[in-house]
């Protein structure tokens, strides 16, 4: 049987769910993953404005109530970079890093300043929190700054190694994780990109790929028009 026959029938064997939200950049990354990778999955909708995150089923699924969570058979795993991290050892099509060992350090670094240092600033529970004891206006001015911050690093950090995208002229991981963040800082929070030409850049390159096209919110099954 044929190398690419039996990647082709394990993709059609393979059921894998994922409990993802719409809107959430965690969940949009790991569909970036599953759509490079060509791997078929059940979308599961957990409406995170309805409180379904707490409910005690996705619980025991996931303790911090976050999403996205991916069920492979008997395996579970909450936390976007986890799950990123199992399928491109699980399914090899389309690594998600480079061999270049300096590159593949840069693409963690990249990932590491979105899912820490960004991305858990402007969550839900984090902006609520700043809206009831601060003040609604005051949200926006500390996502700005917070986003402004990290995206003036990712300017500094990958300035020497982009190509087309991040880290050279193929997809990896950073890219993964700096696409839902860029397109969420200026559809979301209005940030002004003017100062982040490369970034800015990247945003474009990624509007054109399929598989970053289909894992936009609006084209998920529990969108809603906003």
């Amino acid at each position: 049987m044929a190398k690419n026959a039996g990647v082709s029938i394990l993709q059609e064997q393979t059921k894998l769910k994922l409990y993802s939200y719409w809107r959430s950049s965690c969940s949009w990354r790991v569909r970036i993953a599953l759509n490079l990778k060509g791997l078929k999955y059940e979308y599961k909708a957990v409406n995170l404005l309805k409180g379904e995150q707490f409910s005690s089923d996705y619980s025991k699924l996931n303790p911090l109530n976050y999403v996205p969570v991916l069920v492979d058979e008997d395996i579970v795993l909450a936390d976007s970079f986890a799950i990123l991290m199992y399928l491109d050892e699980k399914y090899h099509q389309h690594p998600l890093l480079p061999q270049d060992l300096q590159k593949r350090a840069i693409n963690f670094q990249a990932a590491n300043i979105v899912s820490s240092s960004i991305q858990p600033l402007q969550n839900l529970a984090v902006l609520k929190y700043i809206e009831e004891k601060v003040g609604p206006d005051e949200k926006f001015a500390w996502t700005q700054h917070h986003i402004g911050k990290g995206f003036a690093a990712l300017e500094q950090l990958l300035k020497e190694f982009a190509g087309r995208y991040a880290t050279g002229d193929e997809v990896f991981l950073a890219d993964l994780f700096l696409a839902p963040q860029i397109h969420g800082a200026i559809t979301r929070f209005k940030l002004d990109m003017t100062q982040f030409p490369l970034l800015s850049r990247l945003h474009e390159a990624y509007g054109e790929l399929p598989a970053f096209q289909a894992a936009m919110p609006e084209k998920q099954p529990d969108s809603v028009k906003t």
